[in-house]
């Protein structure tokens, strides 16, 4: 089966966007219109299209478009300047591009194999981003296992599918694979074109959501305005794309009385593998809140005893990148994918992650987790966001940074931060210096760029 099929396979389903409700029957017109433009510039089976288009009813008629001619789906970030445009072209070597201007073709294209159905690009967060191969029979069987995980092991019988209202980036692989996945269960979707907290409920409302996804950036967003009170019919949110603060967990969850089930995956893997139901929260509460959840349907998790990497295996591993390169450096002599997190497995299986090995701070041979420590800065008052990197010091090697938000842009005393986590931490885990800064520099999906606050930090004069 190929993920085109889907398209067919939910005729009764729509999309909904700022111009209206279409109905599959139009989507799937308007996608065998788009495919004949992509034969007509050359684009023939495994070939790939480049897609740049905003958040409407435009990005999943040439998602399905793509895959009726065979070809392979490539979104690009409209907000993109032309410069991070041409490396992504440059790495996939796409025989078109459709953008709000119409199809353009190209004079030559890479000829990918036959499954594969995507090329999405990583996050980026910690170096330039890679061109994963998501393939139509991994991307189908990770919808399957975790609809088979959020469904249960029930025999009552299905109700009719609720509304599947997307609040990210289609260019991402959180907003494809969202669609897909109400396409799967024959849900209506309704996309958001950009995140705003009171339209965001709006919507909620009108469209009786049941359940969605948000990212944490999305959450604390709705926790601090204070014009949106109700979220109601909303019972339960995942959490997706980056990790999610316990702390902002409980805010959410005390503001709105919405559980919050947390998840996790990787680009590479798929997407989500690791998550919670509705089942785990009701059994275990708040006594696990930190940890992102159990394996899906066919996932396998183990830890390294040396290093704590928490290894996977999955079907629904990527076949590699788009310029060429295999998962060859990310895997065990035994087959399993090294994730690059350090975490465990409780004996109820859930896995809780510390943090990730290029994060972890080696601070004279001492490790330090900057989520543990972004924790406990977190409880201060006086601290709006916070992330905690590590910078170069001649006698330690590296130590660790804090680059703090503070409340309504307001100042905040360090010392009293520092006092904070002396009480809570390890001294070793202390920062050595708490950094004000206006706003944390973020992707599209909320994740830090820690590179980018290694270079400021770098530009920045010693201390005093």
């Amino acid at each position: 089966m190929s993920l085109a099929d889907l398209l067919n396979a939910e005729a009764s389903t729509s999309v909904t966007d700022v111009d209206g409700r279409h109905s599959m029957t139009e989507v799937d017109a308007a996608a065998e219109e788009l495919a004949k433009s992509l034969r007509e510039v050359g684009v023939q089976a495994g070939q790939a299209v480049g897609v740049s288009l905003p958040n409407t009813v435009d990005v999943v008629t040439a998602l399905f478009a793509v895959w009726k001619v065979g070809g392979v789906y490539v979104p690009i970030n409209p907000r993109l300047t032309p410069t991070e445009v041409e490396h992504l072209v440059e790495a996939v070597d796409p025989m078109a591009l459709v953008d709000v201007d119409g199809v353009s073709g190209r004079s030559s294209g890479r000829v990918y194999e036959a499954d594969v159905a995507l090329v999405q690009f990583t996050s980026g967060t910690t170096g330039a981003p890679k061109p994963v191969l998501l393939t139509h029979g991994g991307v189908l069987s990770l919808l399957d296992n975790v609809l088979s995980k959020l469904r249960g092991s029930s025999d009552t019988p299905r109700k009719a599918a609720p509304t599947n209202l997307i609040p990210v980036s289609l260019s991402l692989w959180a907003g494809i694979y969202q669609i897909l996945f109400a396409l799967r269960v024959g849900a209506p979707i309704v996309v958001m074109d950009g995140f705003e907290p009171q339209r965001f409920a709006e919507l909620v409302a009108k469209h009786e959501v049941k359940s969605v996804v948000l990212p944490p950036a999305a959450m604390t967003m709705l926790v601090d305005d204070e014009a949106v009170s109700d979220l109601a019919p909303v019972r339960f949110v995942r959490s997706i794309t980056a990790p999610l603060s316990p702390l902002q967990a409980r805010r959410f969850r005390d503001k709105f009385s919405i559980s919050v089930l947390n998840s996790y995956g990787q680009t590479e893997i798929g997407g989500e593998i690791v998550g919670w139901n509705a089942a785990d929260s009701r059994e275990f509460g708040d006594e696990k809140l930190k940890a992102v959840g159990r394996p899906h349907e066919g996932v396998s998790l183990r830890t390294d005893p040396d290093t704590g990497e928490v290894q996977v295996q999955t079907p629904s591993l990527s076949s590699g990148y788009a310029d060429g390169r295999d998962l060859s450096d990310r895997l065990t002599d035994d087959g399993w994918f090294r994730t690059g997190d350090v975490g465990h497995v409780d004996d109820d299986g859930f896995l809780w992650l510390d943090g990730r090995v290029s994060d972890m701070i080696n601070r004279g041979g001492l490790k330090v987790f900057p989520a543990a420590v972004e924790e406990v800065i977190r409880l201060s008052p006086d601290v709006a966001d916070v992330a905690v990197v590590g910078v170069g010091d001649e006698r330690l090697g590296e130590v660790p940074w804090a680059f703090v938000v503070g409340v309504d842009g307001a100042a905040f005393d360090a010392d009293s931060l520092k006092a904070l986590c002396r009480g809570q931490l390890a001294g070793y885990k202390v920062p050595v210096r708490f950094e004000p800064i206006d706003a944390l520099p973020r992707n599209e999906v909320g994740k830090v760029l820690l590179n980018d606050l290694r270079g400021l930090a770098a530009d920045l004069p010693p201390s005093s």
